[in-house]
């Protein structure tokens, strides 16, 4: 198994989106990209506390390329907005692509370059790519939040 981590707006729906992938085996939502350490949810949202709210998705790499988890990604949210997603607007639902590996990081660079020159976008691609820092697991209530009140969708 392999380890992915994007952020795309409000992680409930993108954690759904790649629950439904597949090759992907598990899915969790949490935050990264900060300066607090252990952030609540109240915290992420003040904006204050630097991170993004995100998705950590384990797959495996032998039914889905992270290549492939891009695509998922380019295709569940608007790359071109710069921190907001629909409604939802704040540093915390910024677009991010963080890699765990020079490979992922190559792959990543490639797919934005690649997107971006497709004209499937009106506007830039504003995604950022990152290392992967540390990774804070969200309180148990986000945890596949729409599946558990079997809801299909944030907006």
């Amino acid at each position: 198994m392999a380890v992915a981590t994007f952020g795309a707006g409000c992680f409930w729906g993108v954690e759904l989106t790649f629950q439904k992938t597949k090759g992907v085996t598990a899915t969790s939502v949490g935050y990264t990209g900060g300066t607090t350490q252990n952030p609540t949810y109240e915290e992420v949202c003040t904006g204050r506390s630097g991170h993004a709210e995100v998705v950590q998705v384990e797959y495996d790499p032998s039914i889905i390329s992270y290549d492939e988890l891009i695509d998922v990604l380019w295709g569940c949210h608007d790359p071109t907005t710069l921190n907001r997603q629909g409604p939802d607007r704040g540093t915390q639902y910024r677009s991010g692509i963080y890699y765990h590996s020079p490979e992922q990081e190559a792959t990543a660079k490639a797919s934005m370059e690649k997107a971006d020159k497709s004209g499937r976008f009106s506007s830039a691609i504003v995604t950022e790519i990152n290392p992967a820092s540390e990774y804070y697991l969200a309180e148990d209530y986000h945890q596949k939040y729409l599946e558990k009140r079997g809801m299909g969708s944030c907006h």
